[in-house]
């Protein structure tokens, strides 16, 4: 599906995931391409939740259960770029690649690569890891059957743009091998439970073999399509990565466009009310 790139002499890697949810009440402000992410609005916290913490997390479990299901039904196009800095802070090693979550006539759902010119990376490779980190962990979900696997903590109850948000950190409980986790923080809209941003990095970094594979730090946001679902629009990450050989700075985005409901076109805008919400 991805090419990998060939492993260099350096034997380092940059590790990085591709692939959330019900309408709320307001949505964050929409993320532009180029312009600055997201910042909380100003105001302290809001106060205690008014249901209990555990109740708050079966919520908003269940929901991204239900978004997972469906955005297996949308095509959309995604676009990568990851890039190692110089000193000045220029970029002097590229990774791109554009491509496209369709369909076939059969419902088969598969990715095609539009653009992927030759990388110039030099003194990183990606690996396995990185390209499993940039479908399932950047653009994180986590869902019922994935909250035991998690410790999730409550952190407060505070604004997000023109959302209200219950915050909570998670991390895995134990590192299973040759799986990937997320670890961070996560923002909840308050009125309908859906995840609107997490910040984080993919875990566990590896180091074996004298090789090393690390994972830079990451902002995803999303953004309300139709009313409906959450879906992830924009990730980010300007970190970096501590090698025993010196440190490498990266930089990555990675946009999610043009979502669009199998046979049915959807466009990423002003949400819209349902009559379930009218109810």
């Amino acid at each position: 599906m991805i090419p990998w790139l060939a492993a260099l002499s350096c034997l380092c890697a940059l590790s990085l995931s591709a692939a959330q949810m019900p309408q709320p009440a307001q949505q964050p402000q929409k993320q532009v391409p180029g312009s600055p992410a997201p910042a909380t609005a100003p105001g302290g916290p809001l106060g205690p939740p008014t249901i209990p913490i555990e109740q708050i997390i079966q919520k908003f479990a269940a929901k991204e259960a239900q978004f997972k299901i469906e955005r297996d039904n949308y095509t959309y196009t995604q676009k990568y770029l990851i890039e190692t800095l110089d000193s000045d802070g220029h970029p002097d090693g590229k990774y791109q690649m554009n491509s496209e979550i369709v369909f076939t006539p059969e419902g088969k759902r598969y990715e095609h690569v539009t653009y992927a010119p030759e990388p110039t990376l030099t003194r990183i490779s990606l690996s396995e890891q990185d390209f499993n980190d940039l479908e399932n962990v950047q653009p994180f979900v986590l869902t019922t059957s994935e909250l035991p696997k998690y410790n999730i903590t409550y952190v407060d109850h505070e604004p997000l743009d023109e959302l209200n948000t219950y915050v909570f950190d998670v991390g895995p409980k134990k590192i299973e091998k040759g799986q990937r986790y997320f670890q961070g923080r996560i923002w909840v809209d308050d009125k309908d439970f859906a995840i609107v941003k997490t910040d984080g990095k993919a875990v566990p970094d590896i180091r074996k073999g004298g090789q090393e594979n690390l994972f830079p730090r990451f902002e995803t946001f999303r953004e309300n399509i139709e009313g409906n679902y959450w879906f992830p629009t924009y990730t980010r990450s300007n970190d970096v990565l501590h090698f025993s050989e010196g440190d490498i700075p990266i930089r990555m985005t990675v946009r999610y466009e043009n979502y669009k409901r199998f046979g049915v076109t959807v466009k990423i805008g002003k949400p819209t009310e349902t009559n379930q919400n009218k109810k």
